[in-house]
């Protein structure tokens, strides 16, 4: 009996130590060269689960990514692996502090997907299944700690407007390798796509047909 509950031990520990060790790895960035440098292009909408929270992203984060993906691997009709990155979209002002950040936090799933499943519902978060759309977008790849994005973020919204671009949503970030469920790995390491939805500026310096209103003259008729 001991050598049974030892074999079964041993099975869970391999088991959790090649699940922990696949989620650090991270995806294959070779997919991702070309945004090594700002790009545009097109991206189709999306359907999501998404989990809304004020708060510190610190603080609030890892809560938010627990229920969210206690929420997809209870949905039916989803790829168990490998786990599509979560997003997150940041409509904030920079001038707010971080307790006061709206975050909204979404995970990919299947257009079949209708419902949400069965869940508890948490305190202070809200859940949605929707749909993110998108359209023409600008995006850069930024490897490192999430509190070093701020010279990235410069150069994509500079990419933008030099080319004729401005920005046309919130900033929205795709997590292609954070912090995983078992263990927080390096931040050095962890990898981000930083988006915007974009529109051309309108050029308003195009000369407009201007008619110039006519001087009538009444004439009296006697």
């Amino acid at each position: 009996m001991k050598k049974i509950v030892l074999t079964v031990l041993v099975f869970i520990l391999a088991a959790a130590a090649l699940l922990a060790y696949l989620a650090m790895q991270g995806p294959d960035l070779a997919e991702y060269e070309h945004l090594k440098n700002p790009a545009i292009s097109s991206r189709p909408s999306q359907k999501m689960i998404v989990v809304e929270a004020v708060g510190d992203p610190n603080v609030v984060g890892e809560r938010v990514f627990e229920l969210l993906f206690d929420l997809y691997y209870s949905t039916d009709g989803v790829e168990r692996w490998p786990l599509p990155a979560a997003r997150a979209r940041w409509p904030v002002s920079p001038d707010l502090s971080k307790e006061e950040w709206n975050g909204i936090y979404g995970i990919p799933v299947p257009d079949s997907v209708m419902v949400l499943p069965d869940h508890t519902p948490v305190s202070g978060m809200t859940v949605s299944l929707t749909t993110w759309e998108y359209g023409e977008v600008a995006e850069l790849l930024h490897v490192g700690p999430y509190d070093r994005e701020t010279p990235s973020i410069e150069k994509l919204k500079a990419f933008i407007t030099e080319r004729g671009y401005e920005t046309a949503s919130p900033h929205e970030e795709e997590y292609l390798k954070g912090p995983g469920m078992f263990f927080r790995g390096n931040p050095e390491e962890y990898v981000t796509i930083l988006r915007y939805e974009i529109s051309p500026v309108m050029d308003l310096s195009l000369d407009e047909d201007i008619t110039e209103p006519s001087d009538e003259t009444n004439v009296e008729v006697e």
